[in-house]
């Protein structure tokens, strides 16, 4: 079950990011605008800093949309290597044929 909320997880941070988008590029255009007052600038700082955490892009990771994996991602797939093994065996990906030798 810990694999499916990762993946809850993830979405919920999607749209998080999704939500405060502009609210979060406007505050970081005062606060880099060297033209602006410094407290003016502190003051857009400091609101950044109470948005919520998980609304930061960069908390955003790739993961399997299937396991919720994290590493040995394939971005074109959205899935994880293992995945990809597993469905190509099973023959559930098309264009892909399992091969034994």
């Amino acid at each position: 079950m810990a694999k499916k909320s990762m993946v809850e997880r993830q979405k919920k941070r999607e749209r998080l990011v999704a939500k405060y988008a502009a609210k979060r590029a406007s505050l970081k255009e005062i606060a880099i605008d060297e033209s602006k007052p410094m407290e003016e600038r502190f003051k857009a700082r400091l609101k950044l800093a109470q948005l919520p955490r998980n609304s930061s892009p960069t908390r955003l990771n790739n993961r399997c949309q299937l396991t919720g994996r994290p590493h040995a991602y394939y971005r074109k797939l959205k899935i994880s290597r293992i995945m990809l093994r597993e469905l190509g065996s099973k023959g559930m990906l098309p264009g892909m044929v399992k091969s034994s030798w």
